[in-house]
């Protein structure tokens, strides 16, 4: 496991506009001018967290994940955010892990707000995805998810005898009014877990002027904040670095006395 060059994208989002939002982020992600690896991009990062899901999905033939195949394949890079996606019938909040090579996996976000009526909307995954990368095991999660901290849980694997994965991501809509939630748990997950934590969010006021101050971040594995923005659009690149996730994981062997456990589908 090599080091890994990662790309925080915090943005305004135009509402409900898919074809602004592409224009914007081909705009800054053709803005980086260090060399990155990985690009994150926010929650419904094409028309903001719109419960429109029959108005605004997409097939993954639809015009937002060709953008993303394109604009991996370009910039050799790889893209990843969450979209409205139309499947069998059924509407979802989709991340999408798109390779340079146009290959793809996807995660469904599990657990949909309730609060704001997702439920009704959108159908939740049951399945995580942890994607790799030059030996990473990265774990991908959408907003909602990090209040739910037996999803995320990283827990030693009986075949490898190494943890699960190394990086949690979570890309978000997550408001400024519940930004103490957001700051706190991104940190919660970093340490009970032992990995990298990347937190993508939006900033700006959305369609119902719900405002967002983005408070994107990238922890460390002992908690510790390497980066966190607040209100500003902002493009955020750093190498996360395997010596120190080695070195927490050794020092600090704590996962190993970690709970064993399997998450049921709901029902």
């Amino acid at each position: 496991m090599s080091d890994l060059k990662v790309t925080l994208i915090q943005s305004q989002l135009h509402w409900e506009d898919k074809e602004a939002n592409l224009r914007m982020f081909d705009e800054k992600i053709n803005s980086i001018k260090e060399k990155t690896e990985v690009v994150f991009l926010p929650e419904m990062f094409s028309t903001g967290f719109s419960m429109q899901s029959s108005l605004l999905a997409e097939t993954m033939d639809g015009s937002a994940v060709q953008w993303m195949k394109k604009k991996a394949a370009e910039k050799h890079i790889i893209i990843t955010g969450s979209l409205i996606i139309e499947e069998n019938g059924q509407y979802l909040n989709r991340l999408v892990w798109m390779l340079p090579n146009g290959t793809y996996g996807t995660y469904d976000k599990r657990h949909l707000f309730g609060y704001a009526g997702e439920q009704d909307h959108y159908q939740p995954g049951d399945k995580r995805l942890i994607a790799q990368v030059k030996g990473w095991k990265i774990n991908l999660s959408i907003c909602y998810d990090l209040r739910f901290p037996v999803w995320a849980r990283n827990n030693i694997q009986a075949d490898t005898n190494e943890p699960a994965y190394d990086v949690l991501v979570n890309v978000a809509n997550w408001p400024q009014r519940r930004k103490t939630a957001w700051t706190t748990l991104l940190q919660a997950r970093a340490i009970e877990n032992q990995c990298f934590v990347i937190g993508v969010n939006r900033v700006g006021n959305d369609g119902k002027e719900i405002y967002h101050s983005g408070e994107s971040s990238l922890i460390d594995p002992m908690g510790e904040i390497i980066y966190r923005k607040s209100d500003d659009e902002d493009i955020f690149t750093y190498t996360l670095q395997r010596e120190r996730l080695t070195e927490v994981r050794k020092n600090l062997p704590f996962l190993k006395d970690a709970d064993a456990f399997t998450i049921l589908p709901k029902g």
